[in-house]
């Protein structure tokens, strides 16, 4: 399972941006919408916040979360996010469609939406949502929570306009919540934490909103509307298995019975069609059922139980998963029958071919995944996984200077993976072109939030490109852009 741990983040700088701020969030009034109709929020008038604040917010956010804690950063992972995000898009009344979206390493259940259009998952949410439909209920309620802009309704009764500054106590509820750690909440002593519980903290009828907005998307996306109550009532008993601990999904979407009841009734009243599952969802929730697993060694032998067993998971996931597993067990050669196995039954299917790929570049056939990339590359141009795996097993095969061109197209695609651009680093380094690795790690450090690091890293790059060339332009310009943006930030 490709993941990427990103490094422990600077607590000290999280608690420079929240400490001045307790005060005003102490006499936050939460927003309590009228539960009859729902509000029109899709512009940036009213005295709302402008969503060019929210994408400030939005984009501190993820640096804390980059610098925070680990993300799962596995591609098949991420695509299908992606796609059951798009496929909701479209129903969505939201004018910033370009959304960001992470995969927090956490087995617990948990979802956020915050402002600037940063959609976030856990690990656990396909570890416990059984079917595609109730994953995707928790999706369309995170995009209710930002077609409705509950975010921004409540920054609006603030008497302290300080958006900006928000974004550090935001940023700090949200890592509590995922790491289970003292990086957020825990750091702010007594009645603070309160007040910055209460930011994050939906209140009963924002929570309804949410819920009726992402029913209609669901419904038009080709969703079964019933995955929501579904969803709540796994939540729901969750909550009464752990007893005093609140699940932290829990802890700032406030769920009672009635909203449960609320959900379902609601459900009721959308026309009954027969959904199914997509094999993708059931293949990707394989993948991280076998990362959780307390051992790889384990995961093989639950895995096996489920292709034997032939009615706990559906057969090609289990096959799919036993071959994950002996991959992460170190038998990439029985990973590799089953997904040959699995190809003869399933020709083209993307996410077997991807996997096979890592097999053979675990087991040094590079050349062998380099062809099996190229030739699903060409039946599906574009393709995120199919491109990640080929640049994998480019630079395991030592042919450096395609994978980092591999790597700096899907760079220039998806700018906000950090780890996309430690990749790209290390390929230039393979590639001995030291400008590129110097160029690279600017744009690590600068999703870091780190702008002194990205500058040394560019004036490096900057002194080793030839005078006059092309390269020493455009990293002169680059330099210009990251050095105003630092000034601009201070002042």
């Amino acid at each position: 399972m490709n993941h990427v741990l990103v490094p422990h983040f600077c607590r000290k700088g999280l608690l420079g941006l929240t400490a001045g701020l307790a005060i005003c969030l102490a006499t936050a009034t939460p927003v309590y919408a009228d539960d009859s109709n729902l509000p029109s929020l899709g512009g940036v008038g009213g005295g709302l916040i402008s969503e060019q604040q929210e994408a400030a917010i939005g984009q501190q956010v993820l640096q804390s979360i980059r610098r925070s804690t680990p993300e799962i950063g596995d591609p098949l992972v991420l695509d299908y996010l992606s796609t059951v995000v798009h496929r909701l898009l479209p129903y969505a009344a939201l004018q910033n469609r370009n959304l960001s979206m992470v995969v927090i390493d956490s087995d617990a259940i948990n979802a956020f939406a915050v402002p600037g259009g940063v959609i976030g998952v856990n690990g656990g949410l396909f570890l416990n949502a059984e079917t595609e439909q109730e994953f995707a209920s928790v999706m369309a309620h995170e995009l209710g929570h930002l077609v409705q802009r509950h975010f921004a309704r409540r920054m609006e009764r603030q008497e302290q306009n300080a958006p900006l500054a928000m974004a550090g106590m935001l940023a700090g509820i949200i890592l509590s919540a995922v790491t289970k750690s003292d990086v957020g909440i825990a750091t702010i002593a007594g009645s603070q934490a309160a007040a910055v519980q209460n930011m994050l903290q939906y209140s009963r009828s924002n929570e309804r909103e949410a819920d009726r907005v992402g029913l209609d998307m669901l419904a038009a996306a080709g969703f079964d509307p019933h995955g929501m109550p579904e969803m709540f009532e796994i939540m729901m008993r969750q909550s009464r298995l752990q007893g005093s601990e609140v699940p932290e999904y829990l802890s700032t979407h406030p769920l009672t019975q009635n909203r449960i009841s609320d959900s379902r009734s609601r459900a009721n009243q959308y026309p009954s069609e027969d959904y199914q599952d997509s094999m993708e969802y059931h293949l990707v929730r394989a993948r991280v059922m076998v990362h959780y697993a307390q051992t790889p060694e384990k995961a093989v032998e639950i895995f096996q139980q489920y292709v034997d067993q032939k009615d706990t998971l559906p057969p090609p996931s289990a096959r799919y998963g036993l071959a994950v597993a002996k991959l992460a067990a170190d038998d990439a050669a029985g990973a590799e029958k089953i997904l040959k196995d699995l190809l003869n039954d399933y020709p083209g299917r993307i996410t077997f071919q991807v996997t096979l790929a890592e097999t053979l570049t675990r087991e040094k056939k590079t050349e062998e995944a380099i062809s099996l990339m190229d030739d699903a590359l060409h039946r599906n141009p574009g393709n995120y996984p199919i491109r990640y795996q080929l640049a994998d097993s480019l630079y395991a095969g030592n042919h450096a200077q395609r994978a980092a061109e591999v790597y700096s197209k899907l760079a220039n695609d998806y700018p906000d993976k950090a780890y996309i651009w430690l990749k790209l680093s290390d390929a230039e380094g393979q590639a001995r072109n030291i400008v590129g690795v110097h160029r690279a790690r600017a744009e690590y450090y600068l999703l870091m939030g780190d702008h002194e690091a990205a500058i040394r890293q560019l004036r490096e790059a900057q002194n080793k490109a030839p005078p006059g060339t092309p390269t020493r332009e455009i990293v002169t310009q680059r330099l210009s852009q990251i050095t105003r943006a630092m000034h601009e930030a201070q002042q």
